[in-house]
């Protein structure tokens, strides 16, 4: 049976290095295909994982937050990486283009994002 909400996350934290393929499995995203080969349901699995972090799909609750009814969580993690991702429906917001440049200014446990020559200034 596959995981869903907190039952999830835990599996996903429990198994931090494991690769991807060993994360859906564990997580019980599998079926078998007609020739009896396993098949790793992917997307199920990230679907149930972006629900549980707060980001639902599918058209229920017409809420006007944008394209499939999301609606921004206003919150960013860190990727395994080390990269921080502001995603495209804050840039747009925001009518940022490709080749804008910020400076970055670090604070205490904090990141701000000033274009370069604008001024900085809080809103």
């Amino acid at each position: 049976m596959a995981l869903t909400g907190s039952d999830l996350l835990a599996k996903v934290k429990e198994l931090g290095d494991a690769s991807k393929s060993d994360l859906v499995r564990a997580a019980g995203y599998v079926s078998t295909k007609k020739d009896g080969s396993e098949r790793l349901n992917f997307t199920a699995f990230y679907e149930a994982l972006l629900e549980v972090k707060g980001v639902s799909f599918g058209n229920g609750g017409g809420n006007g937050k944008g394209r499939g009814g999301r609606s921004l969580s206003y919150v960013a993690t860190v990727q395994g990486n080390g990269n921080l991702l502001v995603g495209k429906a804050y840039t747009a917001m925001l009518d940022l283009r490709p080749g804008d440049e910020f400076e970055i200014k670090l604070g205490r446990k904090q990141i701000r994002l000033v274009p370069v020559g604008g001024a900085d200034e809080e809103e």
